[in-house]
């Protein structure tokens, strides 16, 4: 309403990794396996366990302090994930995962329900309520194309005239109005950040950082701002892939088609005589080396292997486990019994990894490359079914999951470019 004013109730920075008290100091109800990760601002709150984990704060503290408000309020945090949605070559959550949650949800609405949550897929966002006398909706939800440990601004906004969805500053969706929700009764058993209060496995999976809530709807510019301010500390987090980028392909078009090939960034420091031909291949003479505070460079080795056959080498500053659900970079090939060098690798932290030359679909692109980078299908040579194979695409810069790259509403095969040479596999139909 005009000349009403928005406070903030509460806000988490997570730097209190051992009792989880607030930035206000209040303490949470109960919490279980729960860790904690540097990739976010400063500490950050990890909430992706096989076993029950959870993270419970009262709504109404015993000194009159109000932490959330569900019926006119905002809740706004960043939010890394664990996983890949499915539409990122992922396999998401798996479960409907708990973003914020107050109460339970039941098939009745008997109970009382308020819910910040994903799917199982991990390609939408939802919010719905219920109340306990068989009320309840889905109030909003908004499409996500979310990838492993990369951060995302997320603030929900409701009020009795409507509910908004803002992901990285923008407004991503309106909804309806907030009219349903849980009782006092309800709301006196807390809130939960990242999983669900009936069994604690309705986990969200993944990182939490700088959560804040509102007593009432903030505006669109505010949250806005709120993302500039502190994106680039999320952004430029050296677990962020935007800190390790791809190398530059040269392409290889005779006797067979390679759409990622060469040298890429990778230095060539020698032979090494003492190297063993092998059926597995390894890193061996890991040397890291540190360039005053911006980055890092690491030398090796590659071992095992044949002769003439060229390894990708990829790499990335996040782990994640499993390795498919990485966001990997190529960074280049190289042959086994021959030392590289890699620069300008992030200063905290870098995982390598070798890949072999198999390309089981012939679309121009390694098996291992599909799996880690274009998370593709390795057995599809063209996954998204628009007529154009998968390295053709990567190398054009189209996106191989997407018939219609650029959203025209026309297919990529209308674009492609279409190379003949001789004896050349994966040439364009």
């Amino acid at each position: 309403m005009p000349g009403e004013t928005t406070n903030l109730l509460s806000s988490w920075g997570f730097t209190d990794t051992t009792n989880w008290l607030s930035d206000f100091g209040y303490a949470p109800l109960s919490f279980t396996n729960l860790t904690s990760s540097p990739l976010g601002n400063g500490d950050a709150l990890v909430l992706d366990q096989t076993n029950a984990a959870w993270l419970l704060y009262n709504v109404y503290e015993n000194d009159g302090h109000t932490n959330l408000t569900v019926d006119r309020g905002t809740i706004m945090f960043w939010f890394a994930p664990a996983w890949s949605g499915t539409n990122e070559g992922g396999s998401g959550p798996g479960e409907w995962g708990r973003l914020i949650e107050v109460g339970a949800y039941t098939t009745n609405a008997a109970y009382g329900w308020w819910s910040l949550y994903v799917d199982p897929a991990g390609v939408n966002l939802y919010f719905s309520v219920q109340t306990n006398n068989g009320s309840g909706a889905t109030l909003l939800s908004a499409p996500i194309a979310w990838t492993t440990n990369r951060w995302h601004h997320v603030a929900l906004t409701c009020s009795a005239t409507n509910s908004a969805l803002y992901l990285d500053g923008a407004l991503a969706t309106n909804g309806w109005p907030a009219t349903n929700g849980p009782g006092y009764e309800v709301l006196t058993n807390g809130f939960l950040i990242g999983s669900d209060a009936d069994t604690g496995l309705a986990q969200a999976r993944g990182m939490f950082d700088d959560l804040a809530t509102y007593d009432g709807p903030l505006d669109g510019d505010t949250i806005g701002m709120t993302y500039l301010s502190q994106s680039m500390v999320y952004l430029l987090n050296p677990g962020n892939f935007a800190n390790i980028s791809s190398a530059a392909s040269d392409p290889i078009f005779d006797p067979i088609f390679m759409a990622i090939a060469g040298p890429g960034d990778l230095q060539w420091l020698g032979t090494n005589s003492d190297c063993v031909t092998s059926e597995s291949i390894w890193l061996t003479n890991v040397v890291a080396t540190r360039n005053g505070t911006n980055s890092t460079s690491v030398s090796f080795t590659i071992a095992g292997g044949s002769n003439g056959v060229p390894y990708d080498v990829f790499a990335t500053a996040g782990f994640q486990s499993p390795t498919t659900n990485t966001v990997w970079a190529w960074k280049g090939q190289g042959y086994h019994c021959n030392s590289y060098r890699l620069t300008n690798l992030p200063p905290t932290a870098a995982y390598l990894i070798l890949g072999k030359p198999l390309n089981s679909d012939g679309d121009g692109l390694t098996d291992a490359y599909e799996k880690l980078v274009s998370k593709t299908d390795p057995n599809n040579s063209d996954s998204d079914g628009d007529g154009v194979l998968d390295g053709w695409e990567v190398l054009y810069r189209f996106n191989p999951k997407n018939q219609d790259s650029d959203g025209d509403g026309v297919m990529d095969e209308h674009f492609a470019i279409i190379v003949t040479r001789p004896n050349a596999a994966g040439v364009l139909p």
